[in-house]
């Protein structure tokens, strides 16, 4: 299967962990997920009371300079990882 289809396949399959990923863990795969299909952060920085968007934006731009390709591949191995550890 390419990159992009093991991706999309794990994107897909991680969303139905038996038992939810730790915040570390979710904020990872978030930020390598955007940074894999939008690339660096192209929004603002959300405001003060928006506590959840800002450490999503954070966890994105976290990944910035990363090559798409390079994304993908670190969410493939993260999202395995979670799999592994909380199974489907």
């Amino acid at each position: 299967m390419s990159l992009q289809g093991d991706f999309e396949k794990l994107a897909e399959d991680v969303k139905n962990v038996k038992t939810k990923p730790s915040d570390q863990e979710l904020l990872d795969l978030y930020g390598l997920y955007k940074q894999a299909l939008v690339g660096d952060v192209n929004t603002d920085r959300p405001g003060i009371f928006d506590f959840k968007g800002k450490v999503k934006w954070d966890a994105w731009d976290s990944r910035k300079g990363m090559s798409k390709d390079d994304a993908m591949s670190a969410y493939i191995t993260l999202a395995k990882e979670v799999i592994s550890k909380y199974g489907i």
